[in-house]
């Protein structure tokens, strides 16, 4: 059964970056660099969410989750924390990506205030959940399961990376979405997360992003008076590593 999740799961991975890819009705603005707003944007994240959150009550799924929680228990012989560290994998590379010359869509400026505004929607909106839901774990440790923290962070990470360097190559969203889905399966294998958990985790961090490139046009024409990218830009980010809640500060000259 967990062998079949992990199918399943990668499948989606490399289905959710090819149907990005190839969806016309993604448009972009050519003049703000910017995705335009599009409801058919909103069919994957809806329906990753949408499973999530029906499995926190839905009979059926929730003996799929306990099925794949026995299989993992059985094959798990030790915890592996790769997670703790994959979960900021595609996010990162995008900086590091321009660090090596290959240029990505928006200037350092744009980008970081896109990626600091999607991570302030995915924090908020996870640690909502998590509060309101009080789904208990797997592993019986705590009664904030739902939804994965760490599985947001890495899609919210994978569209970014995505949103950045898809007219680059396709190979770069895949790869972020690549993992982003790794990260999951290793909340599962770790027993600290059920597959609803996951599903909404990722549907959380794909529309966060989204929303991010949507809204960045007026978050950026509110907050810079000048359009000079001489200017040096400072921003406080959040961060949760599902232990520990944080501020980050970044500045960008």
């Amino acid at each position: 059964m967990f062998h079949k999740t992990i199918f399943l799961v990668f499948l989606f991975g490399f289905f959710s970056a090819n149907a990005q890819q190839n969806d016309s009705i993604a448009k972009i603005d050519s003049t703000s660099n910017n995705l335009k707003f599009n409801y058919k944007q909103l069919i994957i994240p809806s329906v990753l969410i949408g499973y999530g959150v029906i499995g926190i009550g839905n009979d059926q799924l929730l003996s799929f989750n306990r099925q794949i929680r026995a299989e993992v228990k059985e094959d798990i012989d030790e915890k592996i924390t790769i997670d703790d560290f994959s979960q900021y994998a595609p996010a990162a590379s995008v900086y590091a990506l321009n660090a090596f010359g290959v240029e990505g869509k928006n200037n350092m400026r744009d980008r970081s205030v896109i990626f600091a505004t999607s991570y302030i929607i995915m924090a908020t909106t996870v640690l909502s959940l998590k509060s309101i839901v009080h789904e208990e774990r797997p592993d019986g440790s705590s009664n904030n399961s739902f939804p994965s923290g760490h599985t947001a962070t890495a899609f919210a990470g994978a569209e970014f990376l995505y949103q950045e360097y898809k007219d680059k190559s396709i190979w770069y969203g895949i790869a972020g979405y690549a993992v982003a889905t790794g990260t999951g399966l290793f909340r599962i294998y770790n027993n600290r997360h059920w597959l609803t958990d996951v599903a909404a985790g990722a549907g959380i961090g794909i529309l966060s992003t989204k929303i991010a490139y949507w809204i960045n046009p007026y978050i950026t024409k509110k907050l810079f008076k000048s359009d000079s990218e001489n200017k040096s830009t400072s921003m406080i980010m959040p961060f949760y590593n599902g232990k520990q809640y944080g501020l980050g500060f970044a500045k960008v000259f």
